[in-house]
């Protein structure tokens, strides 16, 4: 069950999992277009906070990367918004190049049909 406090709160109080980590939601800004899902430690998210560049937290590298640093595929933060429980993050961004690492603009290029059948929509 949801804290009630959490959710009308007006402070910033990420329920992090037990990875210490929180999903983050990428979208574009101008468009709603969702780009991408990564996840941020505290460290991410207060850098993303404070910089306006989004910087996540990668699992398999257990690191931080600032989104474009090698690709110069870059995320300006326009705004962060908190769920209602606070234990997901959406990031309205500026998106520069490809969000995907595949390069399609969004990782979501593919749609599902009821039969399980994938169609590709972007192609990189």
């Amino acid at each position: 069950m949801a804290d009630a406090a959490a959710e009308t709160t007006l402070t910033l109080t990420p329920a992090f999992n037990a990875d210490g980590l929180i999903a983050a939601i990428a979208q574009d800004a101008a468009s709603g277009e969702v780009l991408m899902l990564a996840w941020m430690n505290a460290e991410a998210l207060k850098l993303t906070l404070e910089t306006g560049r989004v910087t996540y937290w990668s699992r398999s590298r257990r690191a931080l990367w600032t989104k474009g640093e090698t690709s110069g595929h870059t995320q300006r933060l326009i705004e962060a918004r908190i769920d209602c429980d606070q234990d997901a993050i959406l990031l309205r961004i500026e998106q520069t190049g490809a969000a995907c690492h595949t390069g399609a603009r969004s990782c979501f290029y593919r749609t599902v049909a009821a039969d399980g059948a994938l169609t590709r929509e972007d192609t990189p």
